[in-house]
């Protein structure tokens, strides 16, 4: 009566975690039972090889785990997964981490604790600066592996036995944050020779992009369109005022004219970081640089680009009084883009187009990757 008991409350918490700790639309997709041997699979890793169940056939036990760029928790876990291969390859356990996610079913402002989203080439990425060495595998772009498993947020840990039943399924332990772990449920798991105490746990983390959420990213994208794109005149004196950065937000400046190609190459991907980060504590500021008299020009070009952010106009025509407010280490090209903290400090300077992940680096890691 207990054991069924159990297992109606772990199926209760399933659904709900598939419903996604982010919102969006639910799949109720069923996770493997206790016991249940792993389904096969054949999928590229990030080293370019194609794995599947027979190449860790060598080893007594196996873990996959499911996870993930964009999610924070995933992050949390990265080091954790990391140390969990690196202390158990010798104990004949297999640790491969599988990538679920459907790129195309991720909304920008779903990557707020990132620099890159869930495409395989960004998994790549990832891979090579955390310095992964276990494998890790690529599942976006149909998701049949996914689906057969079941994960239902990111990090979800499955450990099959010698015989490939399924012994452990949940999270990797009690928290993200590493101090305040107590409980080592995977660890624990893989205890040799003794029995799981504890079989299911909850997982935490963003839900599973399923590609039946590419609805909501077009949702997004269309709510975007129809913001407010609004236009404001500036003089050296509000310049020397928006510089100061009173406000608790991390700023992105940049300075833009319509006549400048590199900016209007440059200017979408604004746009796309804007999306990114402003359910945050950032802020996207533009200034353009057109003569007083092209007014028109900008705002019908900000609106083209969906710039609803914070936008400025130069009202002078003296450039060189412009940069004499601005910025003393700004020799005059445009575009130029600043990145300052609140209370004014300048920590990122570039001019020219922009590296797009280069300037998400400095935004993430100054934002933090992390919800603790």
């Amino acid at each position: 009566m207990e054991t069924r008991f159990r297992k109606f409350v772990m199926g209760i918490l399933t659904t709900i975690s598939l419903c996604g700790l982010c919102g969006g639309a639910s799949r109720q997709i069923p996770t493997l039972e206790i016991g249940a041997v792993p389904p096969d699979f054949n999928l590229p890793g990030i080293d370019s090889k194609m794995y599947s169940l027979k190449s860790f056939s060598d080893s007594q036990t196996l873990a996959v785990i499911f996870t993930c760029n964009h999610c924070p928790t995933a992050q949390a876990y990265e080091q954790r997964i990391m140390s969990l291969y690196s202390d158990y390859k010798g104990k004949g356990v297999a640790v491969v981490a599988i990538t679920p996610n459907d790129p195309r079913a991720v909304r920008l402002d779903e990557l707020g604790y990132s620099d890159l989203g869930d495409s395989f080439e960004e998994t790549k990425l990832r891979a090579k600066e955390r310095g992964f060495e276990f494998p890790y595998l690529y599942d976006g772009e149909n998701q049949k592996v996914s689906l057969a498993y079941g994960p239902v947020s990111t990090p979800h840990v499955f450990i099959f036995d010698k015989d490939r039943k399924l012994r452990y399924v949940g999270g990797i332990d009690n928290s993200e944050n590493p101090k305040l772990v107590k409980k080592r449920f995977v660890r624990d798991a893989l205890l040799g020779g003794k029995p799981v105490a504890v079989e299911k746990t909850r997982t935490f983390g963003f839900s599973i992009k399923w590609a039946n959420k590419r609805k909501l990213v077009e949702r997004a994208f269309a709510k975007w369109a129809k913001e407010e794109v609004g236009l404001e005149t500036i003089d050296r004196q509000k310049v020397a005022e928006l510089l100061k950065n009173k406000s608790d937000k991390l700023m992105l400046l940049n300075i833009w004219a319509t006549w400048c190609e590199p900016c209007v190459i440059e200017f979408p991907e604004l746009v796309t970081i804007n999306r990114m980060y402003r359910g945050r504590e950032f802020e996207l500021v533009t200034i353009s640089l057109d003569t007083p008299d092209k007014k028109e020009k900008v705002i019908t070009f900000l609106k083209k680009q969906q710039a609803s952010c914070r936008n400025y106009h130069w009202a002078g025509d003296d450039k060189n009084e412009f940069a004499d407010v601005l910025d003393e280490k700004w020799r005059g090209e445009i575009p130029y883009t600043l990145i300052i903290k609140p209370g004014g400090e300048i920590i990122y300077r570039h001019a020219g187009i922009i590296e797009p992940l280069e300037v998400k680096k400095v935004i993430v890691n100054y934002l933090g990757r992390y919800f603790f």
